[in-house]
């Protein structure tokens, strides 16, 4: 079956950015001050911000991670309530999003690479949605597209930034796309090579008709770095749709060392992008190593693209 184009969803409201951040210039055309909201939690439910305790997420050593009703990732056509005992059951295990009705047919049975291509118009004209994995170099992309397909090599990992170069599209089930993207902040090829890298994945961004959502990946093992900050800045101020993927989430740093751990790195990493951001953006907690995340990141994906393929 062949998809048509359909429109594009949106569930971010940009507010300003930072005068600093300057990862990619700003458009030509004017950003709207306001934007759809189809994924944002509905305001007559968020009555209260009392802590929700995420169960059986944090090690047993850790205290429960806890999330306020106000931060929740709601999707459409899904009601959330204070007074819902059973509301802790329905977000997933490290992350703020809710399951709704569209959380189905998660499972991946086929994965194949089908090519890569340094253009947006040379990508895959099939119409069937797609998900893209950024982040910064060596931030593990390759290495969790492997994980949530269950193959070891799907797609070649390397310890040397930068391995990634292209626009690479893997069809997954026959029915949509996982998309790995350049990395950015460093890679070992010249300074004009990743120029082009830097525009074509923008255009990428802007002109991908089928792209339902961008998953930025973080590395939650270390404090927020800047550019980070900024390419989630120039996302939201372009109104694409993101989800904040946590990566190397095993990744604990003793307090006496001085280090953080990775929950507190994630929510510093939130609070400093909350004030360019009306609506909360979905984020997952996850680690190559252990698998943590990989069962949610999938269920998130489901509900995305089975509620894109309907409206």
């Amino acid at each position: 079956m062949v998809v048509t184009q359909l429109p594009r969803f949106h569930y971010l409201v940009f507010k300003n950015p930072p005068p600093s951040f300057k990862f990619f210039p700003k458009p030509k055309v004017p950003i709207k001050s306001a934007a759809s909201t189809l994924f944002s939690a509905p305001k007559s439910t968020l009555s209260t911000t009392e802590p929700i305790p995420i169960t059986d997420f944090s090690l047993p050593d850790e205290p429960k991670l806890e999330i306020s009703l106000d931060k929740l990732f709601v999707p459409p056509e899904t009601q959330v309530s204070c007074d819902d005992s059973s509301l802790s059951t329905r977000i997933l295990k490290g992350s703020n999003i809710v399951l709704s009705k569209y959380a189905r047919d998660a499972q991946v049975v086929q994965a194949e690479f089908v090519k890569s291509s340094v253009r947006t118009e040379d990508c895959p004209s099939d119409g069937l949605p797609e998900f893209a994995l950024v982040g910064r170099s060596n931030v593990g992309k390759s290495s969790l597209l492997n994980s949530l397909v269950r193959r070891k090599r799907l797609a070649l990992t390397s310890k040397k930034p930068g391995k990634t170069q292209c626009i690479n599209h893997f069809r997954i089930n026959d029915s949509w796309y996982l998309v790995d993207l350049p990395g950015y902040g460093y890679a070992s090829a010249p300074q004009e090579l990743r120029t082009d890298w830097g525009k074509f994945t923008k255009d990428y961004f802007i002109n991908r008709s089928t792209l339902v959502s961008v998953f930025l990946l973080i590395d939650a093992s270390i404090p927020a770095k800047k550019i980070d900050l900024e390419y989630a800045s120039w996302l939201g101020q372009n109104q694409v749709p993101m989800t904040l993927i946590f990566t190397k989430c095993d990744k604990r740093k003793k307090k006496k060392n001085g280090g953080k751990r990775p929950e507190e790195n994630v929510k510093d990493f939130q609070e400093l992008i909350c004030g360019f951001f009306q609506t909360v953006p979905p984020w997952i907690m996850t680690s190559s190593v252990t698998n943590q995340g990989r069962d949610e990141i999938l269920l998130h994906m489901a509900q995305l693209r089975n509620y894109w393929l309907k409206h």
